[in-house]
């Protein structure tokens, strides 16, 4: 739906604009944890993500377009302009720490994916 996914990515302009959000990345490319993963790699910080739905894979891995993840210290302020403004969002959760962490205990650090990511090439092409 391109008006729904033109809502979203204005929406979320305005508060790139409005100076609301810390980071933002789109899930179009691997889903919410591939987007937050990469978010943690670049940011060197881990996050502590809520509780995962019924349908998790859908859920984590779905690439849907017109997606985002937003870090931000304004999450209330954002869930409200966001319900006024009839867009979609959800708190994931919170970062700090050295680790991505779901809910009930499953976790990697930050440094062991920057690991697997920036090695597997140089790696493929040893052997």
């Amino acid at each position: 739906d391109l008006t729904v996914e033109r809502a979203n990515g204005d929406f979320v302009r305005h508060l790139i604009t409005e100076d609301l959000i810390t980071a933002c990345h789109d899930t179009s490319d691997g889903g919410l944890l591939v987007a937050i993963a990469e978010m943690a790699m670049a940011g060197h910080i881990g996050a502590k993500l809520l509780s995962t739905p019924e349908n998790a894979a859908a859920f984590w891995f779905g690439e849907d377009q017109g997606r985002y993840v937003m870090t931000t210290s304004h999450a209330d302020k954002i869930m409200a302009l966001a319900t006024a403004a009839g867009v979609p969002v959800a708190k994931l959760g919170t970062t700090a720490g050295t680790t991505l962490e779901l809910e009930g205990g499953k976790s990697i650090a930050v440094a062991d994916l920057i690991k697997g990511h920036e090695a597997w090439l140089p790696e493929f092409m040893a052997g």
